[in-house]
């Protein structure tokens, strides 16, 4: 058991590293592996090759699949197309339910779109919609926030639940499947709960600075934007194929070779890509669609470093047999199902707290949590789900997300604290609970 201790130790080092010294998370996260991997004692000529397998590994299952949908949602909102799916969905709710069609337009964005790309776009209008509705306008923000937040981090292709079905050896089209109809279920809950919260707590007087930071920028009228359906069909050309995978599979067994090529999730990202091309090929210039795709790469990058490293990281811990100790550490407490996953909820939970990266407290918490799944009797994707859940959940004054929601509506630290965190909160709270109830009706699916 003294390895646990050593995965404890390990993953203190992490943090501090990123915290105290300010190393960037892919060199804290690599530190800690080869740490990780002296203290249990792996013979230091197999060390460095395992971590670097853990890392190929993860990135030959999802490092193109994540580079063509960063590359996807970043030709969706250069060509104005996001801006047009996030109007005509907020334009097509009434005043009464004004909230709930914000957090609709940013729950759909963010599945291809970064969430600061996402808030960018849509605060001014939800500043709007709430002067014309006649709501609060940090009540509007928070639905942003929550519904930007829940489908980032919970819907593939978006980098954390797309490595799921890596890290945890189960189809991608499971986690978008469960996912998806989790992170709406939450949003739609979380925005009701958060509507009649908010009202109680908001005070202008500490909660407010001063007056919003963002200009509004009117649509270019010599662009040609692309139209709602044209706008959503990059989207929706990956989503549909990789579903489409699924639900063969599991009604008629093996795929044909044509559709199991089509539907893999790489080359379903692939085509929705040049899908993108196509519809931004309508107002913007080749050289505004490779400025816009390297811009993309480079954001790419970055995240790939950070998820491969949680690769590397997860390859020790097994080396270690730190995945069985875990197992069998809970099969000694009773191997309840309830139990596991509140652990990886509240694991996932203190990595946010204590880093503020959503993507280092969601691949790391997969990676240690990993082999629950068989141990307490429930699908992975149950597993995955809570990881993620946890992860979303108390984001703050250390993730760049939080000064983004805070400052562009003017709001103060107080301000983003019941916007920003208490909104993704309440959406982790029922992202869990709908993990929970999945993993009690639907055990192994």
């Amino acid at each position: 058991m003294i390895d646990l201790l050593w995965l404890l130790l390990s993953i203190l080092v992490i943090v501090l590293l990123i915290i105290k010294l300010r190393l960037h998370p892919a060199v804290s996260l690599v530190i800690g592996t080869l740490m990780l991997g002296l203290l249990t004692r792996i013979p230091l000529p197999d060390l460095a090759g395992a971590a670097a397998g853990g890392f190929g590994e993860l990135m030959a299952g999802i490092g193109l699949s994540v580079g063509f949908g960063i590359i996807l949602g970043q030709l969706l909102s250069d060509s104005g197309g996001a801006r047009v799916i996030a109007r005509t969905l907020v334009n097509a709710t009434s005043e009464r339910f004004a909230m709930y069609g914000l957090a609709g337009a940013a729950f759909v964005l963010s599945i291809p779109v970064f969430y600061d790309v996402t808030f960018v776009i849509l605060v001014p209008l939800a500043v709007a919609i709430a002067r014309e509705a006649g709501k609060p306008m940090p009540l509007a923000v928070g639905a942003v926030a929550l519904g930007a937040g829940t489908a980032h981090t919970l819907v593939p292709p978006t980098p954390n639940p797309l490595a799921a079905g890596e890290i945890m050896d189960f189809d991608v089209g499971i986690m978008l499947l469960v996912g998806g109809i989790g992170a709406l279920v939450a949003v739609i809950l979380a925005v009701a709960a958060y509507s009649a919260i908010l009202p109680r707590i908001w005070r202008p007087k500490w909660d407010e600075e001063g007056e919003p930071a963002f200009v509004e920028h009117e649509a270019d009228p010599d662009r040609r934007e692309p139209g709602f359906l044209l706008s959503l069909l990059p989207l929706f050309t990956p989503i549909l194929l990789i579903l489409l995978g699924t639900v063969w599979s599991a009604a008629a067994g093996d795929l044909p070779g044509w559709l199991a090529f089509a539907t893999d999730k790489t080359v379903a990202l692939l085509l929705g890509v040049l899908v993108a091309y196509a519809v931004a090929s309508r107002n913007m210039s080749r050289h505004d669609m490779d400025r816009s795709a390297a811009t993309a790469v480079q954001s790419a990058g970055i995240v790939l470093l950070i998820t491969g490293a949680g690769g590397a990281f997860g390859a020790i811990i097994e080396k270690a047999g730190i995945g069985d100790l875990i197992a069998d550490s809970v099969s000694a407490v009773g191997g309840n199902f309830l139990v596991a996953l509140l652990a990886c909820y509240l694991v996932g939970m203190a990595f946010r707290l204590a880093v503020g990266s959503g993507t280092v407290a969601s691949i790391t918490t997969m990676t240690i949590m990993s082999s629950l799944g068989p141990t307490v009797g429930v699908h992975p994707v149950w597993v995955a789900m809570a990881c993620l859940a946890g992860a979303l959940s108390l984001g703050h004054i250390n993730d760049s997300g939080f000064w983004v929601t805070a400052r562009l509506p003017g709001f103060s630290v107080s301000g983003g604290l019941k916007t920003y965190t208490l909104a993704q909160f309440l959406a982790s709270v029922f992202a869990l609970v709908f993990a929970l109830l999945g993993a009690a009706l639907v055990p192994m699916g």
